[in-house]
């Protein structure tokens, strides 16, 4: 039986509330808060359910969607379901659109299917741009530091996918401070646009901040993307009464399991939520503005498992200002 046919006109005023922060100190502008595809639109996602998640994200503004390579279950189908929903509803759109991709994790079996090669990368972007159904990217990154592949040759291989018109820009992904210095040089001499990094960071994980990627990234004109800004669902209202039977710590372990809610985890969320409603917001709100809050942060990346969760995270940019001591009681709460 065919699926009905949805005729999709943007809002007309799906510009006027989003926040555009430039990446560094390139002339690209992302949107403050950005659509990852890596939990919500593999193949175990019914399709009209991702339909409605990125008619609302454009709706209200947000041009970037953020994938993968091995983005799933199974690994390419998010670049597949994201390729169709560009061929069917935004074709018209494409120069309104930001489209990222990563290569870095295992894609397929053998000694070329994963790391930093030329040859694992530049295969890996061919078959990302057959799955979108498009002929570049606006920003390829490379997914992990590789320390069996010279950073000359990954970032080489970088270059070249930018040459041969097959991505606009380059980002790293899940680097240190250290190495995003070696790696920057390198890309300057070959003047390749490398003007962004994305990173996990959230109130929990401050592994930017001791790795010296947050500040590297700032000094050297380099924007910064945040993904799991949420910890996974922890920094939400979700399980201040324990783990409901709809969480994704019930019914999809492979990222969050509950072991991670320890009693003195669940404290720390309760003291946080407390926080967040003096200022009068919920907790995944105060969450996303922490990150947002010293400009250092181009955009959080969210998930959505539907609409409404997507306009609840965009409500964050309401209050993106917080007093000295505010970020005190965050700071001192998250390191008990």
């Amino acid at each position: 039986m065919l699926e009905p046919i949805t005729v999709y006109t943007p809002s007309p005023t799906r510009y006027d509330g989003m926040t555009y922060n430039h990446a560094g100190a390139s002339g690209l502008k992302l949107p403050a808060v950005s659509l990852g595809f890596w939990h919500n639109f593999g193949d175990i996602t019914p399709y009209d359910t991702m339909r409605q998640i990125v008619f609302t994200a454009f709706d209200n503004g947000v041009t970037h969607f953020d994938l993968a390579n091995n983005y799933g279950p199974e690994p390419g189908s998010a670049e597949k379901n994201c390729g169709r929903l560009l061929r069917e509803y935004f074709h018209h759109h494409r120069a309104e659109l930001i489209i990222s991709t990563k290569a870095g994790y295992e894609m397929w079996l053998g000694p070329y299917g994963d790391l930093g090669s030329r040859k694992y990368l530049l295969a890996s972007l061919d078959q990302s741009l057959e799955r979108l159904g498009l002929d570049y990217v606006d920003i390829f990154y490379h997914h992990h530091m590789d320390p069996q592949t010279p950073l000359e040759e990954t970032m080489g291989a970088l270059a070249t996918a930018v040459n041969s018109g097959k991505a606009l820009y380059v980002g790293l992904s899940n680097y240190d401070g250290p190495t995003l210095s070696k790696a920057t040089a390198i890309l300057d001499e070959l003047h390749v646009p490398f003007i962004i990094n994305q990173n996990r960071y959230n109130i929990f994980d401050r592994t930017v901040e001791r790795n010296g990627l947050k500040e590297t990234a700032h000094r050297l004109g380099k924007g910064l993307i945040t993904f799991s800004p949420l910890a996974q669902g922890l920094l939400t209202d979700r399980y201040l009464n324990g783990v409901p039977a709809d969480s994704r710590i019930a019914h999809d372990g492979r990222f969050l399991q509950e072991s991670a809610l320890t009693a003195t985890t669940l404290r720390q969320i309760r003291d946080l939520n407390d926080l967040a409603a003096e200022r009068g917001q919920t907790l995944a709100e105060m969450a996303l503005a922490w990150l947002l809050h010293d400009g250092m942060v181009t955009s959080v990346l969210v998930g959505a498992s539907r609409p409404q969760q997507l306009l609840d995270n965009i409500g964050a940019l309401g209050n993106t200002t917080f007093t000295d001591e505010e970020l005190l009681r965050i700071d001192e709460i998250s390191s008990r």
